[in-house]
């Protein structure tokens, strides 16, 4: 890791992810359920600045409104600083200034980013020397998406989603994502897709318990082909999401009509990322969604995860 600034702080960035393929399972007696996702880090990032302190403590600033976010032990960040402290018997605290770009319960693992950068911050800020396994430990504890979030590129995750194994991507993927101005409840979503398939399961049937990343997924990341990928990518819990937030199926008509490859909802939502085949496609479409007023960001992927960048 990086050495302390002149400060005696410890910056560092993390970016928010996509599902590019998102199955779920049947829900299991706990209310849980289990995964397979592709997920793919995109060049939408969290910077997360740590500074030495007595306590734990966290602030909010960026283009992202943060101020509804909790600033007590209820906050992820804080949940990994404290942890990692715990794990290491660190005595010492942190103070912690986050500036939001990745949007608040919008499918994109913000949340997760900026707990995946409070672990490689404070080990570096406190000087743990912790390997990648040990934060990894630290994460899978967290919440699902905390384990890729400190990974980053693209991996598939099963079971909750934290069961990681590398995969293969080639080349750069240009996506489009769609924000929007409000949040949608993963518990809720959830909630909603098991209602959905328990409406219509004479038609659907049951979802299988333990689901698999298609192979054509696997095969379009590792060709680096945005139209295969285009093609096998799918979530879920896009049925659920537009339910909830109809006014989203208007987003994802709009974009395919502006030159998407394909759209899909990223996550449990809102936000819908869209698939173009090169960098002036995907500023075409950026364009057509703001004079929509959608507001619309560019981002590539896959990128790496969180790193010391001061």
């Amino acid at each position: 890791m990086s050495a302390l600034n002149r400060d005696g702080a410890v910056q560092v960035r993390a970016p928010g992810k996509l599902n590019v393929f998102f199955a779920v399972g049947e829900v299991m007696d706990d209310g849980y359920h289990d995964v397979a996702s592709a997920y793919q880090a995109v060049s939408l990032y969290e910077e997360v600045r740590a500074e030495p302190a007595t306590g734990f403590s966290v602030a909010f600033t960026g283009p992202v409104n943060g101020s509804a976010l909790p600033l007590d032990s209820e906050n992820l960040a804080i949940r990994a600083a404290r942890a990692l402290a715990r794990k290491f018997d660190y005595e010492g605290g942190v103070h912690l200034d986050i500036e939001k770009h990745v949007p608040i319960a919008g499918g994109m693992g913000g949340g997760s980013a900026d707990a995946a950068a409070t672990l490689v911050a404070c080990d570096a800020l406190w000087g743990l020397g912790a390997t990648r396994d040990e934060l990894h430990e630290v994460a899978v504890r967290l919440g699902a998406d905390v384990p890729f979030a400190l990974t980053g590129g693209t991996a598939i995750g099963t079971g909750r989603g934290d069961k990681l194994s590398p995969a293969l991507a080639t080349g750069t993927f240009h996506w489009v994502l769609a924000l929007a101005d409000f949040p949608l409840s993963t518990p809720q979503v959830y909630a909603e897709l098991d209602a959905h398939r328990a409406r219509h399961k004479v038609d659907i049937g049951m979802p299988p318990v333990h689901p698999q990343v298609s192979t054509e997924v696997l095969q379009a990341l590792r060709a680096g082909d945005a139209e295969m990928l285009a093609e096998a990518m799918g979530n879920d819990l896009q049925v659920a999401a537009l339910h909830l937030a109809p006014q989203l199926a208007a987003v994802l008509e709009l974009g395919e009509k502006n030159g998407a490859l394909g759209g899909m909802v990223t996550g449990s939502g809102p936000t819908i990322a869209f698939l173009a085949a090169d960098p002036d496609t995907a500023l075409e479409l950026q364009v057509a969604l703001s004079a929509s007023r959608v507001e619309a960001v560019h981002v590539t992927g896959p990128v790496h995860g969180p790193r010391v960048t001061l």
